[in-house]
Formats: structure tokens, C-alpha cells, sequence
């Protein structure tokens, strides 16, 4: 049985709530007096805080930034001594840890000529990059033909560049140069790449070797060759990223191995315009292969014949 409230107030609860509607609001409470916000206060708790010992620098920089701040406010700036120190340490340790060993594989071989499918060894990876096999045959059967002797090459000379496993001055000596120059930085590939290239196709004896850099070659050639020589024949064929064409193709057109009836084959990768001449030489051929192009410079004789060969093949057709 549900009781309901009575509807006669008690004089007891008339009297309080009577008391609180005239009793006057209660004053409101003090502020809060806080200390002034100081970041050095911050500053100094914080580096107490995470300069404990058992905290590494990742550690302490991981627990500055959790909080929301910049380490670089809280943190010492390394001294001079600690980056020198630091930078010796690594490169002491790159020093210490073992290099990988580098190998080898057979899988280029002479095209054509006396040493004809004979293998080479080249270096595995892309340190040392041959040039491609159908490039090469390009390279001589376009030589041949603007020697007047398509089967052939005549008995000059031949300097091989960036020389690598020595693939492109070797197939020159297998097709009839009387002799080559080879021109090669690295000496892990010239002792166990191209002196046994030489060897196993029987042109050492015709073959100089200059384990140098390109640029030191071309600057001081009379130190290296002698005398008054010119090159028959030039190959330059680069790593694309670490040379500059401009600057390469520049020191190659001043120096005196380029003669007036010198041809020039240069390979360069296929986003560069590379110059129309080379000194005395015009271009003659400039073909694509893929990713690689191929340009040869030679005597303005050369490239008139190759224009008549054309019109006459034109006229046949």
C-alpha cells in the first residue's frame, strides 16, 4: 500500500528552508596562489630526472620526447672530441668487420677473331658492368664497315677506358689490332680479371696494362704511353653514376692520343644528350639498346661514306 507525502509541512522544515532562502550567498574561496611557470625549473627536474645512470642517451631522448618536449632543450650538444671520437670509432669498426669476398663467373666469351668463343671471367655483381654482347657486336661490325673491311678490323691500336675485364679491347685484339692499352682502377679486378682474360686468349704479350685511374691517364698520357702516340681506336665505356660526360668527353677531345683518323666508341646511359663532336671527330653513330646508348666518333670521311652506302642502298631498293 503506497503512503503519500502529507501535504501539511512540519514547522521544522518551514523554518530551514525559510533560514536558507535569507541567509546571504556564501563568499566565494580564495584563487589558488601557484609559482610562476619557469622552463628552467622544468629544465633542471627533467635532466635530474633522466640523468640517471642506468639511462643510455636513445633512452633518455625517447622518455624527453614521451612527455611531449624537444630533447635538444634538455640534452647537451656532443663536443667537438666526442664527433671526432665517435666518428673514429666507426671507422674503426668498419675496418674490423669482414669484407664479403668477392667472386667471379664466365659467362661473356670473344665474339669473333682468332680467340673467337673463348670465355672470360668478369666479377659477380654490378661493381664492374661489361658491355652487353650485342652491343659489342655493333660496336665492331659498324668499325669494320667504315674501315672498308667488314671482316676485320686493320692493324692499329686500340685504348680501352674504364677497361673492367677487358671484353672490348680483347675483342679488338681477336679481330686484327696489332696491340691494346688497358686502363683500369681497381686492382682485384685487373689480378684476377683481366690479366687472366689476357692470358687464357694469348694476348698478353700485345697488351699494356695501366692500373690507374682514367683521369690521371688522360692527364699525364705522355708519362704512360710516351712519345707522340694516337690511338686507331678509343673505347669509353664508364660507370654512368659516377663520371661526368661533359667533363670526360672534354678531356678525351684536348688530349693528343686523338688523331685526325681516330674513331671513338662511347657507351652512356639513355637520359643524357651527349656532344655532336669530339674535337676534329664528328658523330656518326648514335644507336639505343634498351637502357644504353651507343655513340662513335670518327673522321668526316667516314661518316660521307657511310651517307653514300645509304643512298646507294636506297636506290637499289
Amino acid at each position: 500500500m503506497a503512503i503519500s507525502p502529507s501535504p501539511f509541512l512540519s514547522p521544522l522544515r518551514l523554518n530551514a528552508t525559510a533560514n536558507l532562502a535569507s541567509a546571504p550567498p556564501p563568499p566565494p574561496p580564495p584563487p589558488l596562489s601557484l609559482p610562476p611557470f619557469k622552463l628552467s625549473t622544468i629544465r633542471r627536474s627533467t635532466t635530474s630526472i633522466c640523468s640517471a645512470k642506468t639511462r643510455t642517451e636513445e633512452e633518455t631522448r625517447e622518455y624527453i620526447e614521451r612527455y611531449g618536449l624537444d630533447p635538444k632543450l634538455f640534452l647537451p650538444e656532443p663536443s667537438s672530441k666526442s664527433k671526432r671520437r665517435k666518428g673514429i670509432e666507426k671507422t674503426e669498426r668498419r675496418k674490423r668487420e669482414p669484407k664479403p669476398e668477392r667472386t667471379t663467373h664466365k659467362l661473356l666469351h670473344v665474339l669473333s677473331g682468332t680467340a673467337k668463343r673463348t670465355k672470360l671471367i668478369s666479377p659477380t655483381g654490378m661493381d664492374v658492368r661489361p658491355m652487353m654482347e650485342v652491343v659489342k657486336g655493333s660496336v665492331f661490325d659498324s668499325l669494320q664497315s667504315a674501315c672498308g673491311c667488314p671482316t676485320a678490323l686493320k692493324p692499329g691500336s686500340w685504348l680501352d677506358l674504364y677497361c673492367g675485364t677487358g671484353s672490348v679491347g680483347i675483342e679488338a685484339l681477336s679481330r686484327g689490332c696489332a696491340e691494346a692499352h688497358f686502363v683500369e682502377m681497381d686492382p682485384w679486378v685487373v689480378s684476377n680479371c683481366l690479366q687472366p682474360n689476357l692470358e687464357s686468349t694469348g694476348f698478353l704479350d700485345s697488351s699494356v696494362i695501366h692500373t690507374t685511374r682514367v683521369e690521371n691517364f688522360l692527364e699525364r698520357v705522355d708519362g704512360f704511353v710516351g712519345g707522340d702516340k694516337t690511338f686507331d681506336f678509343i673505347s669509353v665505356t664508364p660507370p654512368y653514376t659516377a663520371v661526368d660526360y661533359e667533363i670526360l668527353m672534354g678531356q678525351i677531345s684536348e688530349s693528343r692520343i686523338v688523331g685526325e683518323n681516330t674513331f671513338i666508341v662511347v657507351e652512356y646511359p639513355l637520359k643524357l644528350d651527349i656532344r655532336g663532336s669530339c674535337g676534329c671527330l664528328v658523330k656518326i653513330i648514335d644507336r639505343r639498346f634498351g637502357r644504353t646508348n651507343l655513340a662513335i666518333y670518327g673522321p668526316d670521311w667516314a661518316q660521307k661514306k657511310r651517307k653514300s652506302k645509304k643512298i646507294q642502298s636506297i636506290r637499289e631498293v
